[in-house]
């Protein structure tokens, strides 16, 4: 077996299996010649079925389709949405749709059609059978409208002569039914004889003699009618002629006679001769073969008769699918009135020599010849119905159908003798466009006979493939200060569609305001200048989609690297750079940065510094930028240097820009306040006693050549002011009288005043000595100085009365108890005198001597302390700077007298308010006038008296701006242990005054403590003594 029997043994198997899900008949019987819009039939309601999805339960749109030929006048119509079937303006003819055919029965003419129900998911194929029922729309005909008839004079009363039958198109009842003889005038009478196939035969029977002689012709009518309501029927003329006698008719050896010959004989073929006798003899045996008149004429036009001979013979060439069986009726005649009869049956028998007929009818109208698909349409999408046939019968009729090719299509058998074209995979256009098979039907006959139709599917394009970039990601460089519409590059995708599906448009995404591009070149240009400071990148999208419906797009990503060149200049970051030193500032060090930018990349803005109109005052890294210094500040010699800096940026050609640079040198805290008033230590002031609280009394004034803070200076009084009776303003030292003077305060007051800066990290002083005389007048003037030169002796930390009043106390004191003690004798001499006489007596003047003793002793006590109490309530609020210093003195373990250990405490005031706080050990010095006296000298002393002493200073190395001073000649002291200040404003320590000690060869138990003054190399050492 080779390949090709095999695909036919596999279709002719296809074709044998019926589907019985998706085909389906229906019969339906209908009158013929109904008129348009009749209708026929209901598909769904008659075959059941449902508009109701029974996987998702909604209503499904079913589509109903006749399937037709091209070019054919459908008979019928199918509404699309309900599926009924409706007659057409086309004429049903039974006799045309039937022709050639005699039906027994009148329900074997039918005409077949197919409907098809959409979409392929409720996909049938409904074959419609539709029997056409026969209407009485003809009148029966005799073959002529006049009919002559030969008959002997010497016929028998009662013989029959046959007439023409009558023929009529319509079956059944609607077909002949009934002759009637019109006119015998009693001679002739009618007879009907019913053949065994239906066929109603007219005979003219001999009612009365005939005489030729009298009468030789006789003119009649016979009418034929059938039975259809309503009833039709016509007439023709029936002439009979009256002949001489022949006594013996021919007879035929047999009167039915059935033969077979192939319908592939040649033309001469003999089919069957036919033979009669005649029992006359001479002329009247000579017997002549004649077709009978209800031979058709098509049947003379395929066989010849031999009229003498009776031999019939095809003269043309038989087609048994044309006419299958030929009844022939034979006339043998030997020329009397009455000829013999003879049925011949011509049974034509199949060859195979009809190939098979493929009827391809489109359930996808083409368009030309070609079919039009959609890509997306489903797998087992319907196509055509093909019907194949073969005229030959049996074995040569058996027809198998396949498809001669591999393509996506197959043929599914839904009856014998149809199939489905449908498709059996998914279409790709952008595989295939068009498909160009053929259809072949091949018959089982020996040889076979094959018949192809030729089937044409193009694929419409559908919108299934978006554009693709052929880069994804699309870089690009372009130089900056580029011109507008500078070409850059062109992006192109490519669709695999076709037509408006695979028309490109390009668009721009966001970020892309600096480019422009065209929507149907996809040319790329820029709409703006770059300029590459501004943006180095720019990175966006361009979107390339199609016409299709829906569209599809894709993105491809465009990065737009901007090129730099060197059109800009190193940019500083200050056009004036100035740069804050300390002074004292080692030398190479660092005194700022230099900060320069260039806007520009690579080489561009590779930026050298480098120093223009500087003394070598100093050194700047030309890629760093740091400054350092060359030399060593000092900012009372000089306060800032100014020079230009310039930059170089490494481009082609090389751009430059320059910059200002000051250095100034900050002020540091190494100058110490130089007073300027009062000009001596030995001036003083005279405050009247009508002065009012208040009014200036006397004035210091100091200058710090440092500056800032360094330069802000407070002045305060750190002692002699105990009484409170002064106040000294902490920012212009104007002293002031806080309460009106008594009679009490007239004399010398001495106030220490302390001039401080607010300098950081540590605060520079000097003391200065302020003396204002409280009298009236001050007429002596002379003892006024010799007061205060006796008032040098007397040490800072006490009040100038304080050195001379405790030796006058003692003195004081020894004659009081002397006093006392001699008084108490008396009175006890005169109490144990006295006694005796007078107890009470010698008790009250006891009493009395005590209280006037002890006024004695202590005058005025309580109107001291009630002044005191007055002056306290006066003082200055708490902002008053240092208003009171006390000495607490240690009380003697034995006779001998311990130095006393002193602490300068100050009221919580002062350290509330946070100010400086003097440093004892490191009090700087100042410079005074060289005609002011050293007031160092009078804090030596040769006598042993007991010391008050600050500890000593730490030795400080000799340094620019810390060099110890020489001491003060004039009107400042600086140091010593009576001295008194705030320390800075950082410290935490509280005010005090370190021990003192005596010196010489004075020797006491207690610890010696010495306060040592540095200036011009020499060494100096005060000591404070009280005496015991």
């Amino acid at each position: 077996m080779d390949l090709r029997d095999f695909c036919l043994l596999t279709a002719l198997i296809a074709c044998l299996r019926l589907d019985s899900a998706i085909a389906q008949e229906l019969i339906y019987t209908i009158r013929e010649e109904l008129p348009e819009n009749v209708p026929i039939g209901n598909i769904p309601k008659d075959l059941n079925i449902s508009h109701i999805n029974a996987a998702t339960g909604t209503s499904a749109s079913l589509v109903y389709r006749l399937v037709s030929k091209a070019g054919d006048a459908p008979l019928v119509k199918v509404s699309s949405t309900t599926g009924e079937i409706f007659t057409t303006s086309n004429r049903i003819d039974r006799e045309k749709l039937c022709a050639g055919a005699s039906y027994a029965d009148e329900n074997e003419c039918f005409f077949e059609l197919e409907v098809v129900i959409l979409p392929n998911d409720f996909f049938r194929l409904i074959k419609i059978k539709i029997i056409v029922k026969d209407t009485n729309d003809n009148a029966p005909m005799f073959p002529s409208p006049v009919i002559n008839i030969s008959i002997p004079e010497n016929t028998l009363i009662n013989s029959r002569f046959p007439i023409p039958s009558a023929t009529d198109p319509d079956t059944g009842f609607n077909s002949v039914q009934h002759y009637e003889l019109l006119n015998g005038q009693s001679v002739f009478g009618l007879d009907i004889v019913e053949t065994p196939e239906g066929e109603k035969w007219p005979q003219l029977i001999v009612q009365q003699n005939l005489d030729r002689e009298q009468k030789d012709t006789y003119v009649m009518k016979i009418k034929v009618e059938d039975g259809g309501t309503p009833q039709k029927s016509s007439t023709a003329i029936l002439q009979v002629t009256v002949s001489d006698v022949n006594d013996n008719r021919p007879v035929f050896k047999e009167s039915q006679v059935e033969v077979h010959i192939p319908e592939n004989a040649p033309v001469g073929t003999s089919v069957i001769q036919l033979h009669a006798t005649d029992a006359d003899i001479g002329s009247n045996a000579e017997i002549r073969y004649i077709f009978g008149a209800q031979v058709a004429p098509a049947t003379k036009r395929f066989f010849a008769l031999n009229n003498t001979t009776g031999l019939i013979t095809v003269q043309r060439s038989l087609d048994r699918e044309e006419t299958a069986i030929h009844k022939v009726t034979v006339l043998a005649s030997d020329g009397s009135s009455t000829p013999a009869r003879a049925t011949v049956t011509i049974n034509v028998t199949d060859v195979n020599d009809n190939p098979p007929n493929i009827d391809l009818r489109y359930i996808i109208s083409p368009i030309n010849g070609t079919v039009y698909l959609s890509e997306k349409d489903p797998v087992n999408t319907k196509i055509a119905l093909i019907t194949v046939s073969d005229k030959d019968t049996d074995v040569n009729g058996k027809v198998i159908c396949f498809i001669e090719r591999e393509v996506p299509f197959h043929l599914k058998a839904v009856y014998d003798n149809q199939y489905l074209l449908e498709t059996s995979s998914l279409l790709d256009y952008e595989g295939t466009k068009e498909f160009s098979f053929k259809i072949v039907a091949s018959d089982s006959g020996k040889p076979s006979l094959n018949q192809t139709a030729l089937v044409r599917v193009k694929l419409e394009d559908e919108n299934d493939n978006p554009p693709i970039f052929s880069q994804p990601v699309i870089e690009l460089s372009v130089a900056e200060n580029n011109r507008r519409g500078l070409y850059l590059t062109t992006i192109s995708a490519t669709d695999e569609d076709s037509g408006k599906n695979a028309d490109i448009v390009y668009q721009l995404g966001p970020n892309a305001s600096f480019f422009d591009l065209d929507r149907k070149t996809g040319v790329l240009t820029a709409s703006r200048v770059f300029d590459r400071e501004e943006q180095e990148r720019f990175i966006f999208t361009v979107t390339a989609r199609d016409n299709g419906t829906p569209p599809l797009q894709s993105q491809a990503a465009v990065i737009v690297t901007v090129l730099d060149e060197n059109d800009n200049s190193p940019k500083f970051t200050h056009n004036h750079f100035q740069f804050f030193v300390s002074e004292n500032l080692p030398k190479y060090s660092t005194v700022g940065v230099i900060t320069v930018t260039d806007a520009d990349a690579g080489e561009n803005k590779a930026v050298t510094l480098s120093i223009l109109n500087d003394n070598e005052n100093f050194v700047l890294d030309p890629y760093s930028g740091v400054i350092k210094s060359n030399v060593s500040f000092d900012r009372e010699q000089q306060s800032s240097y100014t020079f230009d800096v310039k930059a170089v940026d490494g481009g082609q050609p090389p751009r430059s820009s320059t910059a200002k640079v000051t250095i100034n040198v900050m002020d540091v805290n190494d100058n110490s306040p130089v007073v300027i008033y009062p000009p001596s230590n030995t001036s003083f002031k005279l405050v009247p006693l009508s002065a009012i609280p208040g009014s200036v009394v006397a004035e210091v004034f100091a200058v710090d050549i440092d500056t800032g803070m360094n330069a802000e200076l407070k002045y305060t009084i750190v002692s002699g002011n105990n009484k409170g009776l002064f106040r000294i303003d902490p920012v212009t030292g104007n002293i002031t009288l806080e309460e009106k003077p008594t009679p009490n305060d007239v004399g010398l007051h001495r106030l220490v005043v302390n001039i401080s800066d607010l300098g950081y990290p540590k605060s520079l002083h000097t003391l200065v000595l302020v003396f204002l005389y409280v009298n009236d007048t001050a007429g002596n003037a002379s003892y006024i100085y010799d007061l205060i030169r006796r008032t040098m002796e007397t040490p800072l930390d006490r009040n100038i009365g304080d050195s001379s009043q405790p030796y006058q106390n003692e003195d004081y004191l020894t004659i009081m108890i002397a006093i006392v003690a001699g008084a108490m004798v008396v009175i006890v001499v005169i109490f144990v005198t006295v006694l005796v006489r007078c107890r009470h007596a010698s008790r009250f003047k006891a009493a009395q001597r005590s209280k006037q003793g002890a006024e004695w002793m202590s005058p005025n006590q309580e109107n001291k302390q009630n002044k005191k109490k007055k002056r306290k309530k006066r003082k200055s609020p708490k902002s008053s700077l240092l208003n009171f210093v006390t000495i607490e003195e240690s009380k003697p373990d034995d006779a001998v007298h311990e130095p006393i250990n002193g602490t300068i405490s100050l009221p919580a005031e002062l350290e509330e308010q946070s100010i400086g706080r003097f440093d004892w050990g490191t009090a700087p010095p100042t410079t005074f006038k060289p005609n002011s006296p050293d007031l160092a000298k009078h804090y030596k002393s040769a006598s042993p008296q007991s010391a008050f002493h600050l500890k000593p200073d730490t030795p400080v190395s000799v340094k620019k701006h810390h060099v110890i001073q020489e001491l003060p000649l004039d009107n400042t002291f600086v140091g010593g242990c009576d001295t008194l200040s705030k320390r800075s404003s950082t410290s935490s320590d509280h005010f005090s005054a370190s021990e003192c000690s005596s010196q010489g060869g004075f020797k006491t138990k207690g610890p010696l403590h010495t306060r040592q003054f540095s200036g011009l190399g020499t060494q100096r050492t005060t000591v404070f003594t009280v005496k015991d």
